[in-house]
C-alpha cells in the first residue's frame, strides 16, 4: 500500500508564526519556544521559532525564524527560512507608512502595519490580489499575520502601535524558479495561502496560478488572450509569429479549465498554439491532457487525414485524386505511428502535411468554442517541431494583427 503524502504548511502559515512568535519576545517579554496559529479548517499548527540573524539590512529589531516545510509537495520553498519582526511605531512613523509605504495597514482598530523585507517580492503589473508597488503579501496571509499579531497585543494589554515585518532572505533566488518574474513580481517571492495547509501535488495550486496569468494579461488590456500548453508552444509562437516570451498564458495539460477560466475572465478572443501530440488529443475532446487520462492521438490524426481525403477539409493539390489503396495505406501509417512526429513525416512524404494539421487545427477550434460555450471566439496553431510545418485556422493572422494592436 502506498504511503499517504505528507500534507505541509504555506508561506502565509510560516509568516503569521514568525511574526506572533516576535510580538510575543516584544510584548510579553518571554521566549517563545512554541507558537501556534489558525489554520483555515479550524485546526491549529504549531511551530517551534528560534532567535535569527538580522536578514540583511535589518538590524535594530529582533528577528525570529522558522525553517518552511512543505510536505511531500515540490515546492520551491520548501526548506527555506522566513523571518519576522514586531516593534513599536511612532505616530509619525505610522502616518508615513500609512501614506507613502509599500506594505498594508491593518483593518481594524488595532494599528497595526505590515511590511515586507529582503526576499519579499513588490508587484510591478495590476492584475494580482495585491496593488501595483506594494508587496506581493497575498490578502489571506496578511489577514493571518494580522490576527496572530493582534492576539498577542491584546493579552498583552498593548494599546500603541506596531510594525511587522517578514522577510525570506533567499527569496530573491528563489523567484528565479517560479512564475513570479513573469507575473510581475520583482526582488523576491511571493507570500501565498488560503487555507494555510499545502496539499502535496495539488493541482488547484496550478489551475489557479493560470487564473492569475489569465487575469494578468486581461488586466494589460489586450483584445486577444494567447495561450500555449508549454514551452513548445512558447516558442513556437516566438520564432514562427514573433510573440515574445513570456507573453502567453502556459496552461500546461489543462486545456478545457483554461478555456473555461478565460470565459469566467472576460476574454472574447483566444489563440491558441501547440504541439500537434498535444492538441490532437484536445481535437479528440480531451479535457486534461495528461497520459494518464488516456492516449487516442493517432486515433484521431487517422480521421484527420480521411476526413481530409474525403474532401472535407482544405482544397488537396489533387496527388490522391482516386488513389484509394495509397490512401488507406496512408491512414494506416498515421494510426500505427508511435509518435505524432513519425506521423507527420508520413504525411510529410504525401504532401498532406499542412492541410492535414490545418484540419486538425479547425478541430481543436471548435473543441475550444465547445468548451466556451460559444462565450468566445478561437483560432489555433499547431505544429510539428522536428518536421517544422505548422496547420492553422484561417483567421490566425487577423488575430495576431488584433494583439499586436492594428486594426
Amino acid at each position: 500500500m502506498a504511503k499517504p503524502l505528507r500534507k505541509g504548511y504555506t508561506t502565509g502559515t510560516y509568516a503569521s508564526a514568525v511574526a506572533k512568535a516576535a510580538a510575543i519576545f516584544l510584548l510579553d517579554k518571554k521566549v517563545p519556544n512554541k507558537v501556534s496559529v489558525p489554520l483555515g479548517d479550524g485546526r491549529e499548527a504549531e511551530f517551534a521559532p528560534v532567535p535569527a540573524q538580522p536578514p540583511k539590512g535589518e538590524g535594530g529589531l529582533s528577528w525570529w525564524g522558522i525553517q518552511k516545510d512543505a510536505g511531500d509537495d515540490p515546492d520551491v520553498t520548501n526548506g527555506v527560512w522566513l523571518y519576522g519582526a514586531v516593534f513599536p511605531l511612532s505616530d509619525s512613523q505610522w502616518e508615513k507608512l500609512c501614506r507613502d509605504g509599500k506594505g498594508y495597514r491593518a483593518e481594524g482598530p488595532f494599528p497595526l502595519y505590515l511590511d515586507g523585507g529582503q526576499g519579499v517580492g513588490i508587484v510591478s503589473k495590476p492584475g494580482l490580489s495585491c496593488p501595483v508597488g506594494h508587496y506581493a503579501i497575498n490578502p489571506v496571509p496578511r489577514a493571518m499575520i494580522f490576527q496572530a499579531v493582534e492576539s498577542v497585543g491584546r493579552q498583552a494589554g498593548y494599546g500603541g502601535k506596531l510594525g511587522i515585518r517578514i522577510a525570506v532572505p533567499e527569496g530573491e533566488k528563489l523567484a528565479e524558479k517560479t512564475f513570479n518574474p513573469r507575473l510581475g513580481i520583482e526582488g523576491g517571492i511571493s507570500i501565498l495561502g488560503t487555507t494555510g495547509v499545502v496539499e502535496p501535488m495539488s493541482e488547484e495550486a496550478l489551475v489557479e496560478t493560470i487564473r492569475l496569468d489569465i487575469r494578468m494579461k486581461a488586466a494589460e488590456g489586450k483584445p486577444v488572450l494567447v495561450m500555449a500548453p508549454g514551452n513548445y508552444g512558447e516558442r513556437f509562437l516566438r520564432e514562427a509569429m514573433g510573440v515574445p516570451l513570456g507573453e502567453a498564458v502556459t496552461c500546461s495539460n489543462f486545456i478545457a479549465r483554461s478555456v473555461e477560466i478565460a470565459v469566467e475572465e472576460g476574454w472574447k478572443k483566444l489563440f491558441l498554439a501547440g504541439h500537434v501530440g498535444k492538441l490532437a488529443k484536445v481535437a479528440a475532446g480531451a479535457k486534461n491532457t495528461h497520459s494518464r487520462f488516456g492516449d487516442g492521438r493517432m486515433e484521431e490524426m487517422g480521421i484527420w487525414v480521411r476526413d481530409v481525403l474525403a474532401g472535407k477539409g482544405q482544397a488537396l493539390p489533387g496527388f490522391f485524386a482516386g488513389a484509394v489503396q495509397k490512401a488507406r495505406q496512408l491512414e494506416a501509417q498515421v494510426r500505427g505511428s508511435n509518435t505524432t512526429e513519425e506521423a507527420v513525416g508520413y504525411l510529410k512524404m504525401a504532401h498532406l502535411a499542412e492541410p492535414v494539421l490545418c484540419h486538425g487545427a479547425e478541430k481543436v477550434k471548435r473543441q475550444i468554442i465547445r468548451w466556451a460555450g460559444g462565450r468566445l471566439d478561437a483560432e489555433v496553431a499547431m505544429f510539428s517541431s522536428v518536421h517544422q510545418i505548422a496547420g492553422k485556422t484561417r483567421h490566425v493572422e487577423q488575430f495576431l494583427y488584433l494583439w499586436r494592436g492594428k486594426p
